[in-house]
């Protein structure tokens, strides 16, 4: 398998941990995906259009969630992707629609996650840091191509 094949894998199984109809998460895949010491960032604009960002750990992004997936169906199903590895080093650009059902045509937001990866002393990838904003009137997802 190639490192983009195995960090493609790694982003799948991220999208699959946090999607799913309302109801807890299966967290337990947690830190194969994740490294223990990965960061997640949501970011966004406030009323007044003034930048924030939430920085969270592992414990603290399902920790985070847990009452919004409780309540809410979410699928998270990307719609383009771009890889880049050097080294032991490796980035992607995951381009994403939040939806109420896989297959929905009509999604609630979109947006890009930015995954920074680490192949760790086993030879695996796994997420370092990941950092989000999704599309917003003047911002819009860009072509990968």
């Amino acid at each position: 398998m190639t490192d983009e094949e195995a960090i493609g894998r790694v982003i799948d199984a991220m999208y699959a941990m946090v999607s799913g109809p309302k109801g807890p998460r299966d967290w337990s895949k947690q830190r194969e995906v994740f490294h223990d010491e990965a960061r997640q960032m949501r970011t966004g604009l406030d009323a007044n259009g003034k930048p924030w960002i939430k920085i969270m750990g592992l414990a603290d992004y399902s920790s985070d969630t847990k009452d919004f997936f409780a309540q809410n169906d979410f699928f998270e199903v990307e719609i383009g992707r771009r890889i880049r590895v050097f080294g032991n080093i490796a980035d992607a650009w995951s381009l994403y629609e939040a939806r109420t059902a896989p297959d929905d045509t009509n999604p609630e937001r979109r947006g890009i996650n930015a995954i920074q990866f680490y192949r760790g002393e086993d030879g695996r990838w796994r997420i370092m840091s990941m950092i989000w904003d999704n599309e917003r009137p003047g911002l819009k997802l860009p072509d990968l191509g």
